[in-house]
């Protein structure tokens, strides 16, 4: 994946990348002995699961993307949702702890970035009206950073092909109709259900939103290059 990105910046497509982090916060949290709780595919955030959460999308991940993008040859800058006030968030949900739901995106220092000729590597994090760190989920900041930034596509990768029907076949185009539709019958749910929320709420700003399978090779070549999407299109 970062070596498409890394080809696709050296074509002269300016590329933003937002990551998560899940399955390491998952790992650190367990080796803390802290409990690791979701709600809707949203994960439960209490003070001690917030510095695990900052710990391994700052200090581990992002950094890790970074060195691996300038290894094959990319510029990458790496920075959270925190820095320069990127993006202003409040309190979600209470009951969910200190996770954000974002108000606006600051686009102006992402924007110099890709003017400077570099990658920005992006953590989900933000910030509240009293400078409270919030924990955002990648795929919802992904949505509104690519809104902010007028983006032309946003790509989500997944561990699946995309949405599919019950029986296991790829559903290509999906509008927000079918899309409630399938979350009313449980056939969206879990981990899903916030990054097809995310595509949708997408759509608003973004013309093309797509969800593909992050294990596929060349997957990001394959989606930007191809008349035909690889995983499943969101329309209005």
């Amino acid at each position: 994946m970062l070596q498409d990105i890394v080809w696709l910046h050296a074509c002269g497509i300016k590329v933003v990348l937002v990551h998560g982090g899940g399955p390491s916060i998952n790992e650190w949290l367990t080796k803390f002995n802290i409990p690791v709780h979701f709600e809707q595919g949203l994960r439960v955030t209490d003070a001690q699961t917030l510095n695990v959460v900052r710990m391994v999308l700052c200090g581990q991940i992002n950094q890790e993307l970074v060195a691996m993008t300038e290894q094959l040859g990319g510029r990458a800058v790496g920075l959270s949702g925190m820095d320069d006030h990127m993006i202003h968030a409040h309190i979600a949900d209470e009951r969910l702890g200190f996770v954000g739901a974002v108000d606006t995106v600051d686009a102006s220092l992402l924007e110099r970035i890709c003017d400077d000729g570099y990658i920005p590597i992006i953590a989900p994090l933000g910030l509240d009206e009293n400078g409270q760190c919030l924990n955002i989920n990648a795929d919802v900041a992904a949505s509104h950073i690519a809104g902010a930034l007028r983006a032309d596509r946003l790509i989500f990768l997944s561990n699946v092909r995309g949405i599919c029907q019950p029986d296991g076949s790829l559903i290509p185009e999906l509008n927000e109709q079918l899309a409630h539709e399938l979350i009313e019958h449980g056939v969206i749910s879990g981990g899903m259900l916030p990054k097809v929320n995310a595509c949708l709420e997408a759509l608003q700003d973004v013309p093309c939103v797509h969800i593909v399978d992050g294990r596929m090779a060349h997957v990001l070549l394959y989606e930007m290059l191809e008349s035909q999407t690889v995983g499943t299109q969101f329309i209005r």
